[in-house]
């Protein structure tokens, strides 16, 4: 699907780096476990989240396999997680970096963080593969239940279909992006707003409104990459 989408591919790009540099240690993963542990006391205290078993234990980046799309899934999941303490500890990579390169990349990596455009497909991709998350573990199963996959072919087709005309679960995946935006200064697309290609003049860009972008870019191909 990803090859067949550029703006997918390169999302799946920086995530890959992402996972790479705050993982790319022990120091670092430490530093994040650190930066998560710290977060979830200040949100267990102040009652944002609530305690129990199995709550709040997301420490660490899973990292992707080169061919499952399920472990990819779970890479988008700790990552949404994770999210505001990867980016301290992107932010700390930028101060504290032994290198120049270390502090640019980590600085690179933080900025492109730091975008509309990055955090709806964080939310976008993370709702399509889990849909699909069943149906790419059952494939990989080595003694595969055909008429189960099937079935859970079906039932995923179904799935991504409905998505096209249920606007309430567009809604929901905006609202879902707008509240990480706020909550990290991100600046947020008004998508009754023309949008505008970076690097194109206005008279020779698409005419098209932000949300007609964001649908047509990711929503729409995504679904149809995915039948």
């Amino acid at each position: 699907m990803a090859k067949k989408n550029s703006k997918i591919s390169d999302f799946f790009f920086l995530v890959n780096n992402v996972v790479n540099v705050v993982g790319g240690s022990c120091k670092r993963r430490d530093m994040l476990r650190g930066q998560q542990n710290a977060k979830v006391f200040e949100a267990l205290n102040s009652g944002e989240i609530l305690s129990g078993r199995g709550l709040n234990q997301e420490t660490s980046l899973s990292r992707a396999g080169a061919t499952r799309w399920g472990s990819h899934y779970g890479t988008l999941v700790s990552l949404i997680a994770l999210f505001p303490s990867v980016i301290d500890v992107l932010q700390m990579i930028d101060e504290e970096g032994l290198t120049h390169e270390q502090k640019s990349e980590a600085r690179l990596l933080s900025n492109s963080l730091h975008s509309f455009d990055f955090v709806f497909c964080l939310h976008f991709m993370k709702m399509i593969l889990g849909i699909t998350d069943e149906l790419s573990q059952a494939l990989q199963k080595k003694e595969q239940d055909i008429v189960n996959s099937m079935e859970l072919v079906g039932v995923c087709k179904n799935q991504l279909q409905k998505l096209r005309v249920e606007n309430d679960r567009w809604d929901s995946l905006l609202n879902q992006v707008v509240v990480v935006c706020d909550k990290h200064d991100i600046d947020v697309c008004n998508m009754d707003e023309m949008f505008s290609l970076p690097g194109r003049s206005r008279r020779k860009a698409p005419q098209m409104t932000n949300l007609h972008h964001f649908v047509l870019s990711y929503f729409a191909l995504s679904l149809i990459y995915n039948l």
